[in-house]
Formats: C-alpha cells, structure tokens, sequence
C-alpha cells in the first residue's frame, strides 16, 4: 500500500492519507502558532516550526528570475481530523507526549481561509545553471537545519535543506527519543536520542525523500528533502512558495508532497518554466486533485 500526504495550514488544517493511486482519506487537525515569513532570509518560523522554508535571497542581476506558485486543496470538504494520541493518554510516555495537547495527524495541513497546503516542497529538477552567491548566503545564514522532537512529534515534519548544511535533531522532550533514517543514497542512521539531547548529522543529495522516525513513538514520522543546489523552498501555510535566484532559461519544476507525491506534471523531470531575468514568474494555482 502505497501512502501519500499533503500540508498546508490555517485555522484548522486537514490530513490525508492515500491509498493507491485513486483513494484517499483525508483529516483535518488544529492549527498550531501562526506561520511568519521573513522576506529577507526566506526563513519561515512559528512557535513549534523554526525551519527554513525557502533557500536564501539571491544576488540581483540581469542573469537572474524568480518562480512563484501556490499549492492549495481543489475539493471543497474539510474533513475533520484523526487524533493519534488523546491529550493525557498516550500509549507510551503520557507523562510527556499529548501530555497538555493532543497529537494529530498532520499529514495533511490545509488553510480553511485559503485552501493552500503547507509543507510540500517546490524545487528545480537538475536545474540549467547555478547561482553560487545565493548558494553562499544560504549556507551562510543558515549552516545548521533544526529539527525539535516536541510533545513527541517532529516539528517540522517536513524539512528541506542543501548537502552543505548540517541538520541537528534536538529534543525538547522529557523522555527518550531514537531518530531513525530510511535514506536511499546515504548511510542508514539510527540513534537514541536522551531527554533534552540532541544529535547531528551530514547527509548528501538524495533525488528521493528521506524517511525518519522515532521507533520508540510509532506515531511520530517526518520527512527530509536534501538537495545540491540552492533552488528550493517549502510551501508557507498558505499554499506561496518561491524560489528565487533562479538562473534564467528554462528550467523544469517540480512540486512534491509527502502524501500527493508529485503534483506537477512530468513527475520526478517536471514541468517547463521559462524564467526570465529580474522578472518573476508566477505558476498560478497548482491543485492537487486526487481523491
């Protein structure tokens, strides 16, 4: 069985879970603190989410564009959500997971307001060109890529970063964690984490996600996206992503979610975008219909 998931985020957000290729369940869950997004960094911080959501701001320059774009939901139904641990009765350390808030599915987060779905990420497919002064300011304003085990989940769920940073597992939690990497081109890792500690380590680009794990909390999965280059971001809770620096030319989009896979057309090679030089170009509206 094939699983899938999608994110995006609001007042209340939804989960899915597909099934195959043409079923799904959705969910819908609480919102957490609300998302900000410094215009300056590209960096995307809430109060349990403090990864960056889009690579660094590029140097200016006729050689230069943007791509815009926005992932939303295109059903009009919310479904309501799947709570994975009550609050005060988790199956396994309720002294500290779902102690005060209960833990949901947040496979699938989607703004109510808006329909845009967080935490899918946008990204260029064996991009034509390179930009090594926005490939610099990103590794420089951010060498490390955090990821907090909280109320026993990973916060954030989906994270995407370039090989040349570091990314650092931490834990706020009281109880004892192990981070468990499914890769495919990397090593396999898989360590205890202690109450309050915290771990790194360095991965290389990998074309397919990264899967990871806490196999002492079984509900508690996320996903890494590691790349080579520096033309990527990750959906905000509105659906916007955009990737800026991008070499002008054609080059080929891809968006993907954990849940909806790719969402563009192409798949993996993606869709053509002619990006043009100090200009951005917007790819409007890219819905994920399935059900």
């Amino acid at each position: 069985m094939q699983r899938r998931i999608l994110q995006g985020m609001g007042a209340l957000g939804i989960v899915l879970v597909a099934l195959g290729s043409s079923h799904a369940i959705l969910r819908l869950l609480p919102a957490r603190a609300a998302d900000q997004t410094d215009t300056g960094t590209g960096k995307q911080t809430t109060g349990r989410d403090t990864a960056p959501s889009q690579a660094a701001e590029p140097a200016k320059g006729n050689r230069f564009g943007a791509i815009r774009g926005r992932l939303v939901w295109d059903h009009a139904e919310l479904p309501k959500p799947q709570v994975l641990q009550a609050e005060g009765r988790a199956e396994r350390d309720p002294e500290v997971c779902a102690r005060g808030l209960a833990i949901v599915d947040d496979s699938l987060v989607i703004d109510p307001r808006t329909k845009g779905i967080k935490n899918g990420i946008a990204y260029l497919a064996n991009p034509k060109g390179t930009n090594p002064k926005a490939e610099q300011t990103l590794l420089k304003q951010a060498s490390e890529v955090i990821v907090d085990q909280e109320n026993c989940e990973f916060v954030p769920r989906v994270t995407a970063l370039h090989e040349g940073q570091r990314l650092v597992f931490t834990s706020s939690d009281r109880a004892f964690h192990n981070i468990h990497l499914i890769p495919f081109t990397n090593g396999g890792f898989n360590q205890v984490m202690a109450p309050l500690g915290q771990l790194s380590v360095r991965l290389v680009a990998e074309k397919q996600p990264i899967l990871v794990r806490c196999d002492m909390h079984f509900w508690m999965q996320g996903v890494i996206r590691v790349f080579d280059h520096p033309f990527f971001a990750r959906t905000n809770a509105d659906g916007s992503f955009e990737i800026r620096g991008v070499p002008a030319g054609m080059q080929r989009l891809v968006v993907w979610h954990e849940r909806a896979g790719y969402v563009t057309a192409g798949e993996a090679r993606g869709t053509v975008v002619q990006v043009k030089a100090d200009e951005v170009t917007d790819v409007g509206d890219l819905k994920f219909e399935n059900e």
